[in-house]
């Protein structure tokens, strides 16, 4: 493994707590958070056949902007039967952020991947909300740099997003987890049952040809990144044949 980082932004040397040798390798951004006018970018490449799973040990946070877009990129390149996992701790907006985030992810033939991501709008744990502020997020996936994934969340008012039924209903936290690998059958189904009615009203599962999609609206961060560790733990088995094996800096 080959790591370079610029400022900040760093890249823990990697853990290989898995018997197939699986790299987990984190991510540190020291001063905790995006300001306005930062920009962050990460790219990340998988030699064929390589297994990778990406994290951070913390929240990415994006303040209150006054001085322009704070922006995060992220590219990913997935060789030839290679698998990436890209689980990153939540994104918190705090009141009046302005940020710019954007992943796009380049798979090579047979390869797979995992990805997932929580917004959560303010602090409400902790009693703050996110009145105002603006962010644009978007996702992309390429198979054989063929389209096979494309989506895009964009909004500057954020009362009328978070009271309208067909936005986010009043909830803070929106997460959605995308797998990009071998096809699987009556995996949707199998997640809805395992996960049951602890995830009535905000879970979601569904599959487009060999993507399959989760999604969780709510209000507790924990319920989210519970039932998507749940969902995880049935694509690794079923997609990647292997036993999740969550990153130890999750325990901390």
């Amino acid at each position: 493994m080959r790591r370079r980082h610029v400022g900040p932004l760093a890249v823990q040397r990697a853990f290989h707590p898995e018997d197939d040798g699986s790299a987990h390798v984190y991510i540190l951004h020291p001063p905790g958070g995006v300001a306005g006018g930062d920009v962050l970018d990460i790219t990340c490449r998988l030699a064929p056949e390589a297994r990778c799973v990406l994290t951070t040990p913390g929240a990415t946070k994006f303040y209150r902007s006054e001085h322009g877009t704070s922006t995060q990129r992220i590219r990913i390149d997935v060789g030839a039967g290679a698998v990436c996992e890209n689980l990153p701790q939540e994104t918190i907006l705090f009141e009046g952020a302005d940020a710019s985030i954007s992943t796009r992810v380049m798979l090579g033939e047979d390869a797979a991947y995992v990805g997932w991501d929580f917004v959560s709008l303010g602090r409400p744990a902790a009693g703050e909300g996110f009145a105002s502020g603006r962010l644009a997020q978007r996702v992309e996936i390429f198979r054989n740099d063929e389209l096979i994934w494309f989506e895009r969340m964009a909004f500057s008012r954020a009362p009328d997003v978070l009271d309208a039924p067909v936005f986010f209903a009043g909830k803070p936290i929106v997460g959605t987890m995308v797998y990009a690998g071998p096809a699987l059958e009556n995996t949707v189904e199998h997640i809805r049952d395992e996960l049951g009615a602890q995830a009535r009203g905000v879970f979601s599962a569904s599959q487009l040809k060999r993507v399959i999609v989760c999604r969780y609206l709510g209000s507790r961060m924990s319920e989210g990144k519970a039932l998507f560790l749940q969902a995880w733990s049935i694509l690794r088995e079923r997609g990647l044949m292997k036993k999740a094996v969550a990153p130890r800096i999750w325990a901390t």
